[in-house]
């Protein structure tokens, strides 16, 4: 029977790793942690951290490993790279879904909204108003309408970057990042912000829950972005990013134009018609 080596077709047959397994002790340990500490176990806290570090980890290893794959080992055929960037396609894809069921909860609860069960003992048809009574919703047309100029922004300096990538301007790649990077900072920190400032809790009923529950995993999403953004813009001031190979950047900006379409649902639907 004949062997075949890597040479003998496009693909890349990935040698044994062990950061898949420490990838899934890390998210047990995080799962765990997190539901002892959320029932207040003591043991909860230091165990969650611990996963949180571990995950991590994992990430950076592993991620510098794809890295080493594409720029030392050549392994990003052709080939490689369609798959690479299907697979990029569909963990997106995944996001989307996962705000959908956000946007449908606030859509559930805004356009049909509940009086309270006491109410309709008593008989009295009136129906719920929205936002719930007690509610001083967060004016749309401050902050958050801030926050919307300042992605719309930084989503046109990523383009700029790659743009300037594929003419091989890897000066203006590294302003280009600056600014975006900048602006997604500029952007947590105004949220921050605004959630300090906010006359609601995370517990205080449908809306507050909702609200938040979307509007943080966003703002998660801008962090992960911008950390993915900061990498690229670090690889790019040591010139390994090139017009014909700049996957990771590639990514990125995918994701980074995801994060911007999904703030102008949030900031349509959630701050201004959701919250007048």
């Amino acid at each position: 029977m004949s062997h075949h080596n890597q040479n003998d077709h496009p693909f890349h047959l990935v040698n044994p790793s062990p950061w898949p397994l420490l990838g899934a002790i890390s998210l047990f340990f995080v799962t765990l942690g997190a539901a002892m500490f959320m029932h207040k176990v003591t043991a909860g806290l230091p165990l969650l951290l611990l996963g949180a570090v571990l995950i991590l980890t994992t990430m950076f290893v592993w991620w510098r490993d794809v890295i080493r794959e594409g720029m030392h080992d050549k392994a990003h055929t052709t080939a490689v790279s369609h798959g690479l960037r299907i697979g990029m396609a569909l963990f997106i894809l995944s996001e989307v879904m996962f705000f959908v069921a956000f946007f449908w909860a606030f859509f559930n609860a805004s356009g049909f909204p509940k009086f309270p069960v006491a109410e309709a003992w008593q008989g009295l048809g009136q129906h719920g108003i929205w936002p719930p009574k007690g509610i001083i919703t967060l004016d749309a047309w401050h902050i958050p309408f801030m926050n919307t100029l300042i992605l719309l922004l930084s989503g046109t300096t990523v383009t700029w970057a790659h743009y300037a990538l594929l003419e091989g301007k890897n000066e203006d790649v590294v302003t280009a990042l600056w600014i975006t990077v900048g602006l997604g900072a500029s952007f947590t920190a105004l949220q921050v912000f605004e959630y300090a400032h906010a006359s609601f809790g995370f517990t205080q009923g449908i809306y507050a829950s909702t609200f938040f529950m979307a509007t943080g995993f966003h703002g998660f999403h801008v962090m992960i972005g911008t950390i993915f953004l900061t990498v690229n813009l670090l690889r790019a001031r040591k010139n390994q990013l090139t017009p014909q190979h700049h996957l990771g950047f590639e990514f990125a900006a995918w994701y980074w134009h995801f994060v911007d379409v999904v703030w102008l649902f949030l900031f349509i639907f959630v701050y201004w018609w959701g919250g007048s």
